[in-house]
């Protein structure tokens, strides 16, 4: 990978700083906790001293049964919220619990570490704080949300971490839905997150609460993870029957459209067009992805690297539709 598409440009990207409200994060990991007990969680998108990642373990550090707590920062040395990242080295944290008062919430006493380098999760040391990790969970980067998965599958990591709904169609994400190898958690949709002063106002979902504190609310926010969850063996209820003129033909492919999840037909076995939104849904045990390479009506539907129904050759009676995953039924 090429440096210069490095985490430095990253964090300088104003669209790609969002600090994540502790509620969110109880919300969500509550689902998750027979997955943590006897764990190592690693946090390695986070500063130890203002990650609500880390108060959220820290806090609950007993009570989930952890072995040990590890968080990483990149470039960064003040606590602040949101880092300038202008240290050529960063810090990290080390945390076994407090045995003598397992009750205590003042962590200031908690020694921090300085790491030997910038603290980029690919670095040489916080891959091996990586190895030594059993579950990672954080928010990384959004614009570097694929070479991040790429690292957390590398290594074989279990993981829950907060993305884009946008990643699903890059087609190293994909990929890794049809295979079933990463799915998402119980919470898709709107989230709200602190944002730096320097970020751009938007007309819509941006405002700034009483202290001065600017917020961003994001619609398309999931959690994505490779831990099994009670959600992704729940059958999809289905109560529509299927009808030419209701579900049409793709022009390029041998499959219909479907254009909410919940209008998918009960009585329907073969190839089917849905929304993205669909894998919020996905029981892997009641459907199927399919490739929609596959479904093409002949070699000049040009092949699609993602293996969506997308752009220009998505297309019902020459009118282009959203992007599509295709699917289909187990019988």
């Amino acid at each position: 990978m090429a440096k210069n598409k490095s985490l430095g440009k990253a964090r300088n990207n104003k669209e790609d700083e969002f600090y994540t409200q502790i509620s969110d994060i109880e919300k969500e990991l509550s689902h998750y906790m027979e997955h943590f007990k006897g764990k190592t969680i690693l946090c390695n998108c986070d500063d130890p001293r203002i990650s609500n990642f880390f108060r959220y373990f820290a806090l609950k550090f007993n009570e989930l049964g952890l072995k040990r707590l590890i968080t990483t920062c990149y470039k960064n040395q003040e606590a602040d919220l949101f880092s300038k990242n202008d240290c050529e080295k960063a810090v990290w944290l080390d945390y076994y619990g407090n045995p003598n008062d397992p009750t205590s919430t003042d962590f200031s006493t908690v020694e921090v570490r300085e790491l030997k380098g910038d603290g980029d999760f690919r670095s040489p040391e916080c891959i091996e704080l990586l190895k030594q990790a059993d579950v990672v969970v954080t928010n990384p980067p959004f614009s570097l949300f694929r070479e991040y998965v790429d690292v957390l599958m590398k290594y074989e990591k279990k993981f829950l971490i907060i993305g884009s709904q946008n990643n699903i169609t890059y087609k190293e994400i994909f990929k890794l839905f049809k295979e079933n190898k990463i799915w998402l958690g119980y919470k898709a949709g709107d989230m709200a997150f602190k944002v730096p002063e320097y970020y751009t106002p938007r007309e819509t979902r941006y405002w700034q609460d009483e202290s001065g504190q600017k917020w961003r609310s994001m619609g398309n926010i999931c959690w994505y993870t490779n831990l099994d969850i009670a959600k992704r063996h729940e059958d999809l209820i289905l109560y529509k029957t299927y009808s030419k003129d209701e579900f049409p033909k793709y022009d390029f492919y041998k499959a219909i459209n479907i254009g909410k999840v919940s209008d998918i037909p009960q009585d329907y076995f073969d190839a089917m067009g849905v929304p993205i939104t669909f894998l919020d849904k996905y029981n892997p045990e009641q459907f199927e992805i399919l490739d929609a390479n596959d479904y093409r009506e002949n070699e000049k539907v040009p092949r699609k690297v993602h293996g969506l129904i997308k752009d220009k050759d998505g297309c019902i009676n020459g009118k282009p539709v959203y992007a599509r995953i295709l699917i289909k039924r187990r019988k």
